[in-house]
């Protein structure tokens, strides 16, 4: 059994889903594993990680406006530090996932045909996100 870790930074240029299954993908192969379990954990409170649609740009769209109407902004958060996206921010990470586990089988993460992985940033100002990658196997 091995392991394998790295941080990777992923840039954000503002709210919404952004993909970066390629990076994953790359950092795997370099690995060399035949099988395993990689795990992906968000190191952040304001943004999640979601497994979702990579074909259409209408599926991404729709569910970064279905969570705009299920916490949006407005003035009756009592938490607002760093304004007015702040706390929808946090409730919208709430609702998603900060980890995510893909298994790893014939070298190969088995996402299907249609699946991406996304950094799902939930603050309208870019970021600089940091995601923890874990990988065990052999």
């Amino acid at each position: 059994m091995r392991q394998a870790t790295t941080l990777i930074t992923i840039d954000t240029p503002g709210a919404g889903l952004h993909e970066w299954t390629d990076r994953l993908v790359d950092w795997v192969s370099a690995q060399r594993f035949e099988a395993g379990l990689l795990t992906l954990f968000c190191r952040h409170t304001s943004a999640s990680l979601l497994i979702q649609e990579n074909a259409a740009p209408a599926a991404r769209r729709d569910v970064e406006r279905y969570f705009a109407r299920i916490a949006p902004e407005s003035a009756d958060y009592e938490h607002d530090d760093e304004g007015p996206d702040d706390m929808p921010a946090h409730l919208r990470t709430a609702l998603t996932q900060t980890q995510l586990s893909i298994p790893l089988i014939g070298g190969l993460l088995m996402l299907g045909t249609w699946q991406g992985v996304y950094l799902f940033e939930h603050r309208r100002q870019p970021h600089r996100r940091s995601v923890a990658v874990h990988l065990i196997g052999d």
